[in-house]
């Protein structure tokens, strides 16, 4: 009942919301300086919405009614908030390993500890030849996953290639043989180490990449399987593979995978960039999980994030939500955040199985300025659905000597925000058109092309600059907004089962493709497309 009022607030102040202009309320002058927040480094800027003191107050309740801190408290304590799966959600411990927890008579701190240490050991070994190929010391090294395998490792990857100093990393992780194809063209295998990222050490589509590099290795070196290791928690499969325990790096079922770029899915991020560095990655998650843990909510930088995106998608109804980092080596973010929100927030029922009432997880996406500005900015300009725009921005870049580049990119950042939130009204735009040599009709048609209906909203996200160490606080943060979103919810934010269904229909369609199988339980359409696919081989 108490939840139920709490989200009746919130909607009569989203119902209020919509009647306003943003631009009016900076009337107050000091607007910028009570919707924006700054810690860890991170500044949030959340002025440029339709938010109000009363809006907030009401989404802040709706927080505390949903019990968001008991939720946050029993989560960091190893509780199995995870009631699908009967499990804990404990990747935070893999960025703090000095907290000790223990979860169903393990020692988890201990277990971390030892798997990171033998993962700096093998790391050094590595990048200082003391662990070779069969063609010299490894040159280059391939990441096998997919999904959260594939999507943290390749986006911190790219996103800290100015700390690249160990053997390049490559990436595989669709079954087309396109993408494995690609990255084999311009590696030596006997200079190659590949690591094979599967938890089950079942997954389709990684064990089929895995086993075409390994026939690709076989070729060139008498010993293909000692240039693998394996991230797993199924060493006996991963033997079976060739790959002794020595070589496997495990972690628990507390570890969901797109939460797991943290611990051994890391490895290949640790080898490009050192493990000093991994660690400074680490240690910024780490940093933001403290402030998680024990900053109040009205001042809680993820629950801040959180209940603006509640109120832009459940309280004002907008489907959509832009993810616009001004930070080119953030290339890979907006499809790691859409991982992360829409396999976590996008369920149909609540953690008790009823359905749910109200939309879950957004939609998100994306793509880094200033390259989106030439593509979908014009809908969200002057479209008519309404998106959420969430910019990110450094105050420096990483190229000292390009920095007239640096200052145009954040000129285009905050021009954007302004753009959207301002807009050009009519009589603006029928000017300019006029200067133009338009009258009549043409005038009046021209003058509406112009027009921007503005009023629409957006978030700034500014940090100092992307080190290892802000990454970390970045992903971390993104990490507990949907933490937060999932609890007011309802929802369980760790499982995907949605996941599943599509897995094992592909698994099932193969004998049919192939004409071993007739298929007799498939529908006409999937029959008939199989059988055109067949029949063209």
């Amino acid at each position: 009942m108490r939840l139920a009022k709490a989200w009746a607030a919130v909607e009569a102040e989203a119902a209020r919301a919509s009647k306003r202009r943003i631009a009016d309320l900076f009337a107050a002058p000091d607007r910028a300086a009570s919707f924006s927040h700054q810690v860890c480094g991170l500044l949030l800027d959340y002025s440029k919405t339709a938010l109000d003191d009363a809006a907030r107050s009401a989404l802040l309740a709706l927080a505390e009614a949903a019990d968001v801190a008991g939720r946050r408290d029993a989560m960091f304590a190893g509780e199995k908030i995870n009631s699908s799966e009967q499990r804990a959600v404990l990747h935070t411990a893999l960025r703090d390993p000095s907290r000790p927890l223990t979860l169903d008579g393990e020692d988890v701190t201990a277990t971390i500890r030892e798997t990171h240490a033998r993962m700096i050991e093998f790391a050094a070994a590595v990048r200082g030849s003391g662990f070779t190929g069969q063609g010299g010391p490894i040159r280059d090294v391939v990441n096998i996953g997919i999904g959260g395998s594939d999507l943290g490792p390749v986006m911190a990857a790219r996103a800290l290639a100015p700390y690249a100093d160990g053997p390049r990393c490559h990436f595989v992780s669709n079954v087309d043989g396109a993408d494995v194809a690609d990255v084999m063209a311009g590696l030596d295998p006997a200079t190659t180490l590949v690591i094979v990222a599967s938890k089950s050490f079942t997954t389709i589509e990684t064990m089929t990449n895995a086993a075409t590099l390994r026939d690709w290795m076989a070729k060139a070196v008498t010993d293909p399987a000692a240039q693998f290791v394996a991230i797993s928690s199924r060493p006996d499969r991963a033997a079976e593979f060739g790959i002794p325990a020595s070589r496997v790096f495990g972690f628990g079922d507390y570890v969901g995978g797109r939460y797991s770029v943290w611990g051994p899915i890391g490895l290949s991020l640790m080898l490009a960039i050192g493990p000093e560095e991994f660690d400074a990655f680490r240690a910024g998650a780490a940093e933001l999980d403290a402030h998680f843990r024990s900053a109040p909510l009205a001042e809680n930088l993820p629950v801040l994030l959180a209940l603006v995106g509640l109120w832009h998608h459940q309280g004002l109804g907008y489907p959509t939500r832009a993810v616009l980092p001004y930070e080119h080596r953030l290339g890979r973010l907006p499809a790691y955040l859409q991982q992360l929100e829409m396999e976590s927030n996008g369920k149909r029922v609540t953690r008790d199985g009823t359905p749910l009432t109200r939309p879950s997880g957004p939609v998100v996406w994306g793509e880094p300025g200033t390259n989106g500005q030439h593509a979908f900015f014009q809908l969200l300009h002057q479209g008519t659905q309404v998106v959420l725009c969430e910019f990110m921005l450094a105050r420096e870049g990483h190229e000292p000597h390009l920095a007239h580049h640096h200052r145009l990119l954040q000129a285009n950042c905050l021009a954007q925000s302004e753009a959207l939130m301002r807009g050009r009204s009519f009589a603006t735009a029928r000017a300019i058109a006029e200067k133009l040599g338009y009258d009549g009709e043409a005038l009046n048609c021209q003058a509406a092309q112009r027009v921007f209906e503005g009023n629409r909203p957006s978030v700034t996200l500014l940090y100092d600059k992307l080190t290892p160490r802000t990454l970390g606080k970045i992903l971390a943060l993104y990490e507990h907004r949907v933490f937060v979103e999932g609890t007011i919810l309802g929802i369980n934010s760790f499982d995907q089962w949605g996941v599943e269904l599509g897995k094992e229909l592909a698994t099932a369609l193969g004998p049919v493709l192939a004409g071993e199988d007739a298929g007799a339980d498939k529908d006409g359409s999937t029959l008939a497309l199989a059988a055109w696919l067949r029949d063209q081989e």
